[in-house]
This record gives C-alpha cells, structure tokens and sequence, in this order.
C-alpha cells in the first residue's frame, strides 16, 4: 500500500506534471511563432531544448508502468512512447529551422494532441493518487485501533469463529410433512471479535390426535 501511494505521488503525479507543462511551453511557443512574435531560430532552438528530456522521462514512465504491473497507464501511454521512438529512430524528433515554417501546422497539431494524452494521463493520476491516499488512511485508522484494542476486530473481520444462538419453536399443527428451515441474520459487535449469528429454526411436526401430543410432550 505504501509503495502504491508512493508511485502516484513522488513519480507518476510530478512526472506527469512536467510533461504536461514542457508540452504546453512547446504549443506556445510554435503559436508565437506562426503569430510573428519570434523568429525561427529562437523558436527552434526552445523547442528542441524539451525533445529529448521529454522522450526520455515520457519512455521511463511508460517502462515504469510495465514493470509495476499497472496495466492501463502502459496502455494509455505505449502509442505515444513508440511514436517517440520511431521519430528518434529516422532523426525527425527535431526541428529544422530551415523548414520550420513549413511544418508548424503539424508540429502543432502534434503537439495539442499530445496535450491532450497527457491531460489524460494526468486525470488518471490524480483518481488513483486520491484512491491511494483513502486506502493508506483506512489502513492506517485501522492500524492505530488494533494497536489500542487487540482484541478488536474491524469489519469485515479476517477468517472468524461463530458463536450461535439457536432458538427452537415448536409448532403444533395439522398432519404436514417433515420441514425444518433456518433463518440467520449476522449482527456487527465491532467491541465482540466473533459474529454473533441467530439462528431460528421453526420445526413443523405432523399431529394426527391427542395421544400423539402427548407422546410428543
């Protein structure tokens, strides 16, 4: 539970945060661009500073999620991760500042679309990090009681004895067949470890005259 609260919080959340900006900064940056208010070659050489600690902390999150066995976050991220990888792969993971003008629609797009996959990732986050924190405080609540009260059993308790109480009514009625049914209703006594369960158990009996009821008795 610890190490579940610790993924989310120290690696996943600040991660995610950080991908999130360094693509937003990129998106701004090529908006100025095609607006006019700064030159290629700034626009480049800004971009192209975020690509490759982008590729790599976007490709060890991915590799994290694999290897912690947190199966949904590998899959919302992989496609992303092997985008990345091809693009590095055939050297177009940068940005020419000679044809920078002639891309800027599709870096752009690209970009507001990996945007968009990391607000995601990022919402996704911040649901399992609040789960995380729920589950660490229950386990904690219920930490502090057993140590304060040994005997005391949360619900719902961990394998139990049962302690039964049987209440037998016997009714005296017309010729019936032989029935015997049950009826139980377990009732929580967090300050009594086991569960008191109270069986009713209604016995039909077949009476043909008076001298079978007083046999009977």
């Amino acid at each position: 539970m610890g190490w579940n609260l610790l993924f989310w919080l120290v690696i996943c959340f600040p991660a995610n945060i950080a991908l999130l900006a360094s693509t937003f900064y990129q998106v701004l940056i090529l908006s100025d661009l095609e607006s006019d208010y700064i030159n290629p070659f700034d626009a480049a050489s800004r971009i192209n500073y975020f690509v490759l600690p982008e590729y790599v902390g976007q490709g060890a999150l991915c590799a994290l999620c694999l290897f912690t066995g947190h199966w949904f976050m590998f899959l919302l991220t992989v496609p992303v991760t092997c985008y990345h990888l091809r693009l590095y792969v055939k050297r177009e993971h940068l940005i020419d500042v000679t044809e920078v003008f002639r891309v800027l629609n599709a870096e752009k797009k690209y970009r507001i679309a990996k945007l968009a996959l990391y607000l995601t990732v990022l919402i996704v986050t911040i649901f399992r990090l609040l789960t995380s924190v729920t589950c660490f405080g229950s386990c904690l609540g219920q930490s502090d009681l057993s140590r304060s009260n040994p005997e005391a059993k949360l619900w719902p308790p961990q394998p139990f004895c049962l302690k039964v109480e049987i209440s037998l009514c016997v009714l005296l009625t017309f010729p019936t067949p032989f029935h015997l049914s049950f009826m139980g209703l377990p009732v929580r006594y967090p300050q009594d470890p086991p569960l008191r369960l109270t069986l009713t158990a209604v016995y039909y009996l077949g009476i043909e005259d008076d001298e079978d009821i007083g046999n009977l008795w």
